[in-house]
């Protein structure tokens, strides 16, 4: 019975019964079906169900592989993730190691806490951000195995800490009888090196282990699969190298691509027929995958049929390739019935969806974030438009609540609590009350001079109103000091960032649309953008970056964002490794696709908040021609035709122009956009270069 649905690849795999086994299954073909249906073979066959044992990443994909066994079979097994799969080891064995067995594990919060515990009893500078920074080295240290007496002696301050607050920290969550979790792998690896006895134990228990997701394993997983599958040898995993996209979590491909080395006599079985996409979408991914050396050859086909061929556009700017997908994703709900939860735009950063983001808004077409907060709702955003929402208002409470300890400035709870009584009370805007505090209201030194800082910046901000929106963004970002909160957290930093650099942007766009721009109409628009911007339970097309997209599949996907530089990412070019793995992820966004997909680039955008010449993708060159329809050519949407044939001309480069506010230019460059012609001109007095919309801006040649 179990046998009956399988195509004669997958059949072999399900039949397989002892000795190592690695399953190479590309994307799309049936591996979680593949997973269960061996375990209820060998259930089938006798095997007792206590004696099978599989492993996944996410809790999700653990429950639904023991549904699907209980279902095929009637019996439960134990399906579950590795962190799963070694706190329940260590409940019972943790004990050999001087950990009592009702240890307490902790989440990052508590051991975040304790590191700063530990950076404060070693005497150690506190640096802002140095909890979080040794945190993040700490846990690396534990998923690359490595002891304290491992860590090499470093020559910056940072190395010079971590060796000793590892050995602090690892001492007290012992006397605290606690575990983080990456001990949960770590010390289950040290139990097993250190006590045979014990992993003899857990050996028998366990006769035949399934892994899936095996390229994803870090050396700490890899180490537990090698020891329980030692004895028996009956280990069977699952996985593609050409999925491997977590090497910033730790995942290690080398793992699988070892597999046959680590187990000689290993049978290896390719599962190539895709039952999700069609041909010209996998024999593009494949054209694409075979430039990466770090792989196991193997070519993804269907039976669905050819398809159409994807879709690709090079558009002159970035709100050019927003315009695209809105022309195709209603194409598509409109003369193919698709519904917008069935579509997907894909993006390489967060900081992306903004221009995708509103586009959606102003089409009023409805969208959820997957995986991450709508732009206009990220922390950092909203950290930054408080600020700026203070220039224009002196009783805006909420604004001033979020904005006064960042960054920290000692104004707790309690005085708050005061501060917002005495202005409620006697009607006074906050900002005047916090100028002339009535004498009832105690504070501390520092809360006087942090009060006092406060207002001065909020002052010297005012005194820039007449700053473009763009340029008064930057100086709400450096002049309060903002940049160094967001070294509080470095591993967020550059994401956070790389948003802020897409608010400016969203300043220069706003600022060109308008002949009068004024701070208190952008940030209107913000607020009216945010409380229209929220999750839908209906029909809604998906936004998400191409890590969320692992295991998802959509009958419309748009790929987006394909510059080098951005895709693949600028950390990437100096690393073939890192490389390899950029084009991976463009190989998983792309098998994504069912029937039709898009990919998208833009000539001109704005990076980190100054404008660029992007070159296309590397990867766009790398996938076969001959399944691509190239839509910057034939598409109906066109920035020309909303430019007036007087103006189709322009100022060549080069050109000394005037303009009302700014004074006398150089023109650098002209494109078309959707607004009509546009220039960027440098304006030697303030020594910028502005975008400036020729309609709008009414240049004067001189």
């Amino acid at each position: 019975m179990v046998l009956q649905q399988n195509n004669p690849q997958q059949q072999e795999a399900v039949q397989h019964i002892e000795g190592p086994l690695l399953i190479l299954a590309g994307a799309g073909t049936g591996k979680t079906h593949i997973v269960t249906s061996r375990i209820a073979h060998l259930i089938d066959i006798g095997v007792p169900a206590a004696e099978i044992l599989g492993l996944t990443f996410t809790n999700k994909a653990a429950l639904e592989m023991k549904r699907r066994v209980k279902s095929m079979t009637q019996r439960e097994v134990l399906t579950c993730t590795f962190h799963s799969l070694t706190a329940r080891l260590l409940r019972e064995s943790i004990f050999h190691l001087g950990y009592k067995n009702d240890y307490t594990i902790y989440d990052a919060d508590d051991s975040l806490q304790l590191i700063k515990n530990c950076v404060k009893t070693l005497e150690l500078k506190e640096e802002k951000g140095i909890a979080r920074t040794l945190q993040t080295a700490i846990s690396n240290a534990k998923n690359e195995l490595l002891e304290p007496r491992d860590i090499p002696e470093g020559r910056d301050k940072l190395g010079q800490a971590l060796k000793a607050v590892y050995v602090l920290y690892q001492q007290k969550l012992q006397e605290y009888n606690a575990l983080d979790f990456d001990d949960l792998l770590f010390l289950t690896v040290k139990l097993f090196d250190l006590f045979p006895d014990v992993l003899n134990h857990y050996q028998n228990r366990w006769s035949f282990i399934l892994v899936d997701e095996y390229q994803d394993t870090n050396q700490a997983q890899y180490r537990i699969i090698q020891a329980l599958a030692a004895k028996h040898q009956n280990v069977c995993v699952v996985g593609d190298p050409d999925q491997s996209i977590y090497s910033w979590r730790g995942a290690n491909i080398k793992n699988i691509l070892n597999f046959k080395s680590d187990y000689p006599q290993a049978t290896v079985i390719k599962l190539e027929q895709n039952y999700r996409s069609t041909n010209t979408i996998l024999n593009a991914s494949n054209t694409l995958i075979t430039h990466n050396q770090s792989r196991m050859e193997k070519t993804l086909w269907s039976s669905l049929g050819d398809g159409e061929k994807i879709g690709l556009f090079l558009a002159e700017t970035d709100g050019q390739e927003a315009e695209f997908v809105h022309e195709k994703l209603m194409y598509h709900k409109r003369e193919h019935g698709i519904c917008l939860k069935d579509m997907v735009i894909f993006y390489r950063t967060n900081a992306q969806s903004r221009i995708f983001e509103d586009m959606l808004l102003k089409y009023d077409i409805p969208y959820v974030i997957v995986g991450g907060v709508s732009f206009y709702q990220r922390r950092e955003i909203k950290d930054v438009l408080a600020y700026l929402r203070m220039l224009v208002s002196d009783s805006d409470f909420l604004s001033f609540a979020r904005s006064i300890n960042l960054p920290k400035r000692g104004i707790g709870p309690s005085t708050l609590a005061k501060l917002a009584h005495i202005a409620e009370t006697t009607t006074t805007p906050i900002l005047t009350l916090c100028k002339n505090l009535p004498l009832q209201l105690k504070l501390t030194k520092r809360q006087q001079e942090g009060l006092s800082g406060y207002l001065s910046t909020i002052s010297t901000l005012r005194d820039k109103l007449n700053l473009s929106i763009e340029d008064l963004i930057i100086s709400a970002i450096e002049d309060t000091g903002y940049l160094q909160v967001l070294k509080e957290d470095p591993e967020s930093m550059e994401d956070r960032k790389a948003n802020l650099d897409e608010l400016i942007t969203k300043g220069i766009e706003w600022g060109k649309d308008r002949e009068n721009p004024t701070l208190l109409a952008f940030l209107e628009e913000l607020s009216l953008a945010s409380s229209a911007d929220q999750s839908f339970d209906g029909d809604a097309i998906q936004l998400m970056t191409l890590h969320n997209g692992k295991g998802l599949e959509f009958p419309v996907t748009f790929i987006v964002g394909l510059d080098e530089g951005l895709f693949p990412h600028i950390n990437s070019l100096d690393s073939p490794e890192d490389l390899e793995e950029e084009r991976r992820l463009c190989y998983v966004g792309m098998t994504r696709a069912k029937q039709h997909l898009y990919l998208s680039a833009a000539r001109y955008r704005y990076m980190w908040g100054t404008p660029r010449y992007m070159q296309p993708s590397r990867f766009l060159s790398e996938i076969s021609r001959e399944f691509i329809i190239d839509y910057s050519e034939t598409s109906t949407f066109d920035d020309a035709s909303f430019v007036d044939e007087d103006e189709q001309q322009g100022y060549p480069p080069g050109t000394l122009v005037s303009h009302r506010d700014f004074g006398m230019g150089t023109v650098k460059h002209s494109y078309a956009t959707s607004h009509g012609l546009t220039y960027d001109v440098f304006f030697s007095s303030t020594s910028t270069t502005r975008s400036l919309v020729a309609k709008f801006a009414k240049l004067k040649k001189c």
